[in-house]
Order: C-alpha cells, then structure tokens, then sequence
C-alpha cells in the first residue's frame, strides 16, 4: 500500500533531492506542537511507516490527538528505528530464531524468511564474573575465565551474526550495553533509504531506557516482542500518559546524579508513573550532562515509567561531539531535529507542550543517599542510614526488615583471614562494588570515585582485604580517562582495581566470597552487607551472602569500603585512623562538584572515544579466533549443556488450535507483592542442591562448570529447573524462604520443578497466585518461558509489571488480574483449591472471566489482554508461533 502521507516528505537540504524527512509541519495541524517531544517521535514513526496495514491513518490521528485520546486505553502500533541485545536474553533469542527457521522449514515454508528486518545490536556484557580481584591480572584472569565458560555460547552467537542479516555482535570485553548504546552505537538521527528520521530502540533490558537521557526515545521489552520487532512487527502499545518532571535549581557542591536519580526514584514511584512516559523540562535540566541525564533514565524501570525522556538540546550536541561522533552528522542531526520541531530549548518556556500531569524537584533539596536494604525505590539519607539499618534489623521479615532478635545485634564472629584475625557484625560490608552502566558511564562520579581513593590514601585510609572490591567499568573510555588522570593507582591501592566490562556485580555476577567470610556469616546468622553503584539489589541477586545490599554512588561504595560497615554516622565518627592516629572523617577527604569538573573538562576529550571504539568489533582476539559454521540453519548438538532446541514449537500445525477453559488446575505457588523476575528466573549462580545442579552433574558436569542461571538461557533443560530457584523465594505454603512448595496430592515438599514435574506427569494444569506488582524487575523473557514450560496456564495477581505481562503474552500464559478493590485475602483464597477458569469462545480485550473453584465459590477476574493484537498472539499460543504460522503462509 502507498503511503498516504507521503506527500509530507521533502529534501531536508535543497541541494540533497535525495534525502528526505517527513515535515510534520506541514500537517498544518496546531496540535502537533502542543504534543510532548516523547510523542512526537511515535507521530513521526506512525506517519513514515503508514500502509492501512500494519500502520493505520486512523492511528496516525489517534496519535496527533494525544491530548484528548490519552486516558481512553487507545492501542497505537509503534515500529522502533532498532532493538539492542545484550548476551543473557541475545542468546536465547537467537535460539529462538534458530528454531523458528527449522519450524518455518518443517512446515515446508522457506527459512530464510526468519531474519531480522529491523537491524538489532547485540552487546556481549553479561557473561564476566568477578572470579578474580586485587591483582594485577584480575582483568585477563576474568576474562580468560570468560572464555572458558562460555566459548560454546559465543560460538552460537557468532554463528548467529553470520547466518542472520542485519545482526551486528559487540564482542566480550567491550562494555556494558546501554554504555555502548549512549557513546557508540546511538544515532540520534537515521539516515537509512534515503530518509532521515528520529532514533528510536527497544531492548531486550529493562535499562534501555538509558538512551532516553540523549533524547533518543527507547524502552525495555521482553525479549520475545523484540525478536517479533526484528522481524518486522510493530509494538502494539497502549498510548501513554506523559508525566512533564520539571527540573528547576541546581544542585549542591556535595551532591551527585547518583543522589539526584534516587531522589527522583523514590518520587515518582510515590507518584505512579506505571505504564505512563515521563518528560523531563524545565530550566533545571540544562545543570544536567547527558551523562547525568542517562543516569536517571537508566533507572526509569526502577521508578516504573515506560520510558524517561530528556529531548535533545544544544548539551546533547556537545556530548555528540566530545564522545567522537562525525561532525557531518551532527550537523544534520541538528537541522533535521530543528526543521521537524523536535528540538528542545530548556529555558524557553513556551516550548513546553502539554502533559497530562505535571510534577517539580528543586536539585537544591536533594541530600546524599543510598537505596536499601533490598529494593531500589527504599531511599535512605546518608545521614540516616546507620539508624535505618539498625531499625531494619528488628523490624519484621520484609522490604526493610530482618526480623533479628534485638539481643543478637551486635553479635560478633572473629575469623582469621590471610593469617590475620577480623571480626564480622551484622551490617559489615563485604562486597563494594563500583559497578553497572548506571553509574560508570558518568565520569563526573568516577572521576570523583578516583579523587576521593587518592585523598583517602594520602591520608592513610585502607580498606580490609576481605572485602570483595571491584571496579568494572562499562567501556573501555572510563580506564582511558581514569588512567590519564592519575587516579587509577589510587583506586587499585584501595582494592578498585578494573576485574571486567560488563555489568558484573549488578546482575549477580559477583564471584565468590572468601571461605572464612561465609563461613563467618552463616555461623552468626549475620546481615552482611553488600554496596554497589548498580541499580537493582533485590534479595538474593547481588550475592547469596549479602542479605542487605545497598544502592550508592562510587565515590561512597569507596567510603563504606574504608568504613567496613555500613553502621557509621558519617558526620560524627570517622572512615578511620590513619598510622599517626589522626582520625579522617569523609568530609576531609570528599571531592567538590567543580573540583570533579575541571578534571573532566581536561581529560574526557573525543579522541579518546575515537580510538576506542574504531576498534572495538575487532580487538577482542580471542572472538576474532572462534571458527563457526556458514550453514544457514543451527546444527544443534545433543550434548550441548548451553545450547539446545527449545520444545516450544514442537507439534505446531499451521491451522489455530480451538480456545480452551483451564479445569482444575492447582496452584503451584501463592506468592506475596512485588515478586520480582529475579525470583521467577534467577540470573546468578546455580545452587548445588538445585534441580538443575542435579541435571548438569547428570550430564557430566562439575560445580565449577555450573557457570550461571543466565549463562544457560539458551538451554530450556536448564532454565525450566532454574524457574522459581531463587532461595529467597517466599512462599506463602511454607513458613521459610525457600525455592519450594506443598505438592497437594501428596503433601510432599518439593523443589518447585520437581512438583511441576509430577503435576505435568499426571496432566494436571497449574496456576500461580500473587500479589501486587508482579514480575517487577528485569525484562526477562525467561520468567514466562520458564512457568510455560512448567505447565503454567495462568497467573491471577493484583498488578503486573508492564514487561512482565507483555511476556506471560507472548508465552501464551493468561495474566488474570483481581477486580478493583478484590485479592487473595478479600476473596477468602488459600491456594489449597482447585480453579477452573472459564474461557469463552468470543474474547475481547480486558474482558472479565469466571473463576469456580472446587469448593462452589466463584468470582471474576479480568484477563490482561490489553489489545487486539495480543489476543490474536493468545490464540496463536503466543507470539512466536503466530510469527511461524505467518511466514510459513
């Protein structure tokens, strides 16, 4: 079909005939410059991709209507200019494609058809651990060890970049994606068959939406909507709400965009910002670097926004020229941004559009803080944080409590490390981490980490040699301008020394602590304390030893480093003595805001970006080393451990199957509020007590092969017996934590696989209970391809977490949600029943079903099917059967 705006298309350069854009100007329309910037962007997209097929007129008016279609649950197609990858949910998505292609061929249609259209980035960050630390080959050490672990993975995926067009793989080694995303890869501005168009991406990673502080607009999705957008589908979207965040003051000389980040998080979740964009504006914002900006986007899932955009302005352009970009480009990256009314000037007022609410933060009140102890929403001062940990440690089991007996507080277990006796107490840290994109692609707080490391050693400061410390940066710039600046002795003398690029510590990747330490913990029960400059501590990801962990910025991951507690009072007792008895407090050592500039200023410059990523697809030689097959379809091999054909596809038929009622189904878990991915599909290490330790040993392997939870994503053998693995699991069948629950036919306690095991052995359904917030965390498409494979037909929650449910779609699950004002309790539920769940025949979006229960009690609740093309998806038995069926047509 022609596009019916195509007459909107003109040279943006009268002496360029060739080149293109869409002149939404010449809409003529006065309510296209009342639209927030974020919008504007899916107005363009739906205009340039408009074919009264995939892309309607009708959505094309539906969007320029925003002001008045923004509350009424209006579904708009958007269709991303990219999607990005990184390796954890890369893999399996190229798994999937591999399968997808033998599923294409064995229903005699031509596999080639399964390629990307859409061209997608895949960032290899994922993999690093911290095996190694405080020595001067961590880096090679970690890296080799990466290697070990994953050569067959890396093979799959270099293969992958061969067999599939428009794929491009960054190697290990490189960085952490969405550092890569904002210093490289990120065009701000297309220039693609002859058009220029806005930048836009979604991502297999929740943390996508880093880009945002650049001003490309860009999301998480789960990462079987982003192999559907890949191959060539549009996101089918509800049209959001945007919340305008105006920025107004600056911020004080002690404070940093760590602190300015954890401010906003903890504001706009009391907000409610779920499901909604959030637009930053005001005259506040232009005291903001991009790299400050990407720190508060980054940690949009985090305050539960869909996206977290700052439009591009003159700051963005001066970032675009000191990270190395080509001037050229640059250039029409402002005209086309300027002639297409997209771009912002902060300090002109009467550019603000219209937001559907409006809310303020003066930086001049934000105060140094951390996040804690177990989500990244839990603000505490710094000036708080000993007595918010000690009030946790006797507050009930929970988000900010430990339930510890108030006589077992200042327990103390000696341990003799290294030949020398220390002792640990409850709130000792034991891991300090200087970790995740979040933090470490802002160099005013890591040249501000490594100021304060020289201050601390020249006044004698140590930090105790059994605290795991690590530094891992996410690019290879940061140790550029660490180095050049003189201050990258100083961190390495304190333990910072640089273990990987990746994301490491963030994502759980944290390596083993020393024996004598968990030895020490487990024998007192301690609270040992984990801080890192990430932006996710829920329980159990960071280390299974570190029951309390802490969200902060560098330079105070150095600063509790050199405390060895997290229980000190920063302004009254000191970091330490230093060999003259002199006491250091951390105000005679921090850096002022406009010290940490001038160093910026003089050694963050583009040729350093220049010269590290004109290199990067090709230094890493031992991937330019790996040899992989030119076939077109995966040769899988049975005794894989890491890479397997998934059953997902097996016995599908091009006809649709019928629409069935669930019958009797059990609940396999009855679970509480804010269950996270983390605890649905663990990414970390693979207990040795676990169904799926017991698997790997079965095929021959050791505990030191086990690699990690999201090493394995490409083998469903393995993630299905990782699927609510995580030990902090809190069940509400039993009265512990554990990764377990009540089989009802006969009342054993089982790993949670090994009942879905004997459910499915005697064909009976299952369902999950929960409460609200459901699936928050990560976009992890294994935490609904893991319950699928469980034989999980439904779940019934209070509320979900958007990428969640989106995912639980895409498998075919059925996300049930209670009524307003209705849950567990309301209703009288234990989970000991049996449900059957009504399903009719004709279905519509948010539709309400009826639910029987074996015990005569029956209620509705609505089924989270949000839009037409979901339903069709349900039908399908999930979105990438309807893909097979469609290109095997």
């Amino acid at each position: 079909m022609s596009n019916p705006f195509a007459h909107l298309a003109e040279p943006l350069d009268p002496s360029q005939a060739t080149k293109k854009f869409f002149n939404l100007n010449r809409l003529g329309d006065p309510r296209y410059e009342r639209l927030p910037f974020s919008i504007r962007v899916l107005l363009e997209a739906s205009v340039r991709n408009c074919d009264e097929f995939l892309v309607k007129k009708g959505d094309v008016e539906n969007i320029l209507n925003w002001n008045a279609m923004q509350h009424k649950n209006i579904e708009v197609p958007f269709k991303p200019a990219r999607v990005i990858l990184q390796d954890f949910t890369g893999v399996p998505a190229v798994v999937d494609f591999a399968a997808m292609r033998d599923a294409v061929k064995a229903l005699d249609g031509d596999p080639e058809k399964i390629n990307p259209i859409c061209p997608a980035d895949l960032v290899i960050d994922h993999s690093i651990q911290v095996d190694f630390n405080k020595r001067p080959d961590s880096l090679q050490k970690n890296q080799d060890l990466e290697f070990e672990r994953n050569k067959e993975r890396f093979e799959f995926l270099k293969w992958g970049s061969q067999a599939f067009q428009n794929m491009r793989i960054i190697p290990p080694g490189s960085g952490i994606v969405h550092q890569v995303n904002l210093e490289y890869l990120a065009r701000v501005v297309f220039d693609q068959s002859g058009y220029y168009y806005p930048d836009s991406v979604v991502g297999t990673d929740s943390h996508t939406t880093m880009i945002n502080g650049l001003g490309v607009l860009g999301w998480g999705v789960g990462g079987i909507e982003a192999e559907a957008v890949m191959l060539g589908q549009p996101i089918s979207m509800v049209l959001p709400e945007v919340i305008g965040y105006k920025l107004i003051g600056s911020p004080q000389p002690l404070v940093t965009s760590t602190d300015i980040v954890l401010t906003v998080t903890k504001h706009l979740r009391q907000v409610g910002v779920v499901g909604r964009f959030v637009e930053f504006f005001g005259p506040g914002v232009t005291q903001l670097s991009i790299a400050d900006r990407a720190t508060i986007a980054n940690m949009c899932p985090e305050y539960g926004a869909t996206a977290a955009f700052f439009p591009v302005d003159e700051v963005s352009i001066k970032y675009l020229l000191q990270t190395g970009r080509d001037e050229d480009k640059i250039r029409y990256i402002r005209k086309y941004l300027e002639a297409a009314g997209m771009f912002r000037d902060f300090s002109n007022s009467s550019q603000d559009p219209d937001f559907t609410q409006i809310v303020e933060l003066d930086l001049q009140t934000v105060a140094p803080c951390c996040s804690g102890p177990k989500r990244p929403q839990d603000k505490v001062v710094v000036s708080e944080m000993k007595k918010d940990f000690e009030n946790c440690l006797g507050a009930k089991q929970g988000f900010k409590g430990f339930q510890i007996a108030p006589a077992q507080h200042n327990n103390q277990v000696k341990f003799v490390y290294n030949d020398k006796e220390f002792e640990l107490t409850h709130g000792s840290v034991v891991i300090a981490a200087i970790t995740s994109c979040t933090n470490t692609s802002n160099p005013s707080v890591m040249l501000g980490a490594g100021l304060l490391a020289k201050k601390a050693v020249e006044a004698g400061l140590t930090v105790k040699p059994y605290i795991k410390t690590s530094l891992s940066p996410g690019s290879g710039v940061v140790t550029y301008y660490l180095r050049e600046s003189g201050v990258l002795p100083y961190l390495v003398q304190l333990g910072f020394d640089v273990v990987g690029y990746g994301c490491m510590t963030c994502i759980g990747n944290s390596g083993p602590l020393p024996e004598p330490v968990v030895e020490a913990i487990t024998q007192g029960d301690l609270v040992a304390v984990g801080v890192l400059s990430g932006n996710r501590n829920f329980e159990g990801r960071v280390h299974p030893n570190t029951r309390a962990n802490y969200l902060a910025s560098p330079p105070l991951v150095i600063a509790y480093a050199i405390a060895g507690t997290i229980r000190i009072d920063f302004e009254k007792e000191p970091l330490g003595v230093n060999a003259q008895g002199k006491k250091i407090f951390l105000r005679d050592i921090w850096p002022m805001r406009d010290e940490i500039q001038a160093v910026e200023r003089q050694y963050v410059i583009p040729g350093m970006f220049k010269e590290v990523y004109q290199k990067i697809e090709t230094v890493n030689k031992a991937w330019n080393a790996l040899d992989v097959p030119a076939d077109k379809l995966y040769a899988w091999d049975p005794k894989s451990t890491y890479i397997k054909s998934p059953p997902f596809f097996e016995n599908l038929t091009v006809e649709l199957p019928p629409l069935k009622s669930i019958v009797d189904a059990y609940v396999l878990l009855n679970l509480g509020d804010s269950v996270t991915t983390d605890h649905i599909s663990p990414a970390g290490n693979i207990a040795r007590n676990s169904p799926a330790a017991r698997y790997l040993t079965s095929r021959g392997l050791t505990a030191r092969e086990f690699n990690s939870y999201g090493s394995r994503r490409g083998n469903d053998a393995v993630m299905a017996r990782g699927t609510f693995a995580n030990i902090r699991l809190l069940n509400k069948f039993l009265d512990k934590q554990a990764p377990q629950t009540i089989h009802f036919p006969s009342d054993e306690t089982l790993d949670v696989f090994d009942a879905s095991e004997r459910y499915q052995q005697a064909g009976l359904p299952l369902i999950v209970l929960a409460g609200k917030e459901y699936g928050s965390g990560s976009s992890r498409d294994w935490a609904a391809k893991g319950p699928f494979l469980l034989g999980i037909k439904a779940v019934l929650a209070e509320s979900y977490e958007r990428i969640h449910r989106s995912n639980l779609v895409g498998m075919g699950v059925i996300p049930l949600q209670y009524l307003p004002g209705e849950d567990a309790d309301s209703l009288g539920l234990t989970g000991r029943e049996r449900y059957t769940i009504i399903i009719p025949e004709s279905i519509v979006p948010r539709m309400n079903v009826q639910i029987k229960l074996d015990t005569g009690k029956t209620f509705q609740a609505t089924m989270r099917f949000d839009t037409d093309v979901e339903l069709t998806y349900f039908r399908n038995g999930g979105i990438l059967n309807y893909m097979i069926r469609k290109m095997a047509a």
